[in-house]
């Protein structure tokens, strides 16, 4: 029980590391096409962090395979390096028995997957497509932040404002500047509006109108100098109207009660998938444990490059497959499949030493007999 309690402390302590920085990893490549979203003003930057913490339960699934994967390695290798492994091996410590030994930590593992991919992955999932939905019907006024040029429609508008009231309906010192397309989508030029206030109107139709005040309007090309200028006391400008799907598209976001008992393809192939990763848990440690044996004199890290690019080759395999699924060029269980081969391998790496001695002993054998 000592024994087990202080394998499984190392294996969990190296796990907890190298999941941490894999997210925090992953977390700043999405968090910086968030942060892009909003500067455009596509987002409210107020609910990047919201995203971001609902964003979390769909990464651990993926992340705690590899992070129990190299914490294995890299805790078993140090115990091997530092020879601690040589010291239980003289006590009777098997390959099969620390395997079932590492099993425990795995499992608490698995359960923790199962309970992410299952549960709350698809409920922060169905949070994160309603919010960036809403997100995208927001007017300018809802991103609008005062003393700041802000892009728009893909940077075809930048809109500017000095002041901006608390209920973001009235504004003060304006400045827009917004290109000009023909009927073809060819550039024809630019337009730049300036008023000292202005205020947001909504007609009974729903239809939004900014409504400028005492300002002046500028049309022209830039570099040619044919440019209008006309000078107004109201001017209203058109604001796209508001179109939030309330509907969740995404598969990753569908209940899994609700994809039991489904005749849909893409459904029955999710519910596999989130089926299959708990069993991912399990296969990578197969792996792990007889890959994370290694030599004093070779180092710990000798083994650790083709390891990860076997874990690479199981997972993209995986993800290879269930595309394939999808477009319906392979059956279902097929994905199993790749589960079968992976665990198959790892016990074949599992007993090599043991197959190895036992064929030659044969083969002495054999030789002995023959001579």
């Amino acid at each position: 029980m000592i024994v087990f309690r202080y394998l499984s402390r190392e294996v969990l302590v190296t796990l907890t590391a190298v999941s941490s920085v894999l997210l925090i990893i992953i977390l700043s490549g999405r968090f910086i096409r968030y942060l892009e979203s909003a500067a455009q003003g596509l987002m409210d930057p107020g609910v990047l962090m919201m995203v971001m913490a609902l964003r979390i339960p769909g990464y651990l699934p993926l992340i705690l395979p590899l992070g129990l994967f190299l914490g294995i390695l890299l805790a078993y290798g140090r115990l091997y390096l530092e020879s601690e492994m040589t010291v239980l091996s003289a006590t009777g410590m098997s390959q099969q028995r620390l395997l079932g030994m590492t099993m425990g930590p795995a499992l608490l593992v698995a359960a923790a997957v199962a309970w992410l991919s299952m549960g709350l992955a698809p409920q922060g999932m169905a949070q994160v497509e309603r919010l960036l939905n809403q997100q995208k019907g927001l007017t300018e006024f809802d991103t609008l932040v005062p003393g700041r040029f802000q892009g728009m429609r893909n940077g075809s508008r930048v809109t500017y404002t000095e002041e901006l009231s608390d209920d973001r309906s009235q504004l003060g010192g304006v400045f827009i500047s917004e290109m000009q397309f023909d009927s073809r989508g060819k550039e024809r030029g630019i337009s730049v509006l300036v008023a000292d206030a202005g205020r947001q109107e909504v007609q009974p139709d729903g239809s939004r109108y900014l409504v400028l005040e005492n300002g002046h309007r500028y049309d022209g090309t830039p570099g040619q100098a044919d440019y209008r200028k006309v000078h107004y006391e109201t001017y209203g400008v058109l604001l796209p109207k508001p179109q939030v799907a309330e509907e969740v598209s995404e598969m990753g976001a569908v209940p899994t009660r609700e994809l039991w008992g489904s005749d849909k393809s893409r459904e029955r192939v999710e519910l596999h998938w989130r089926l299959s990763l708990p069993l991912l848990i399990m296969v990578v440690t197969l792996l792990a444990v007889p890959l994370s044996k290694a030599n004093p004199r070779q180092g710990r890290f000798l083994k650790l490059l083709p390891a990860v690019f076997l874990y690479m080759i199981y997972l993209s395999l995986l993800i290879a497959v269930r595309g394939q699924i999808d477009k319906g060029k392979l059956a279902l269980y097929s994905l199993w499949l790749v589960h079968g081969g992976f665990a198959a391998l790892g016990l074949l790496l599992l007993y090599w030493e043991q197959l190895r001695l036992s064929w030659r002993a044969r083969r002495t054998q054999g030789g002995l007999a023959h001579g």
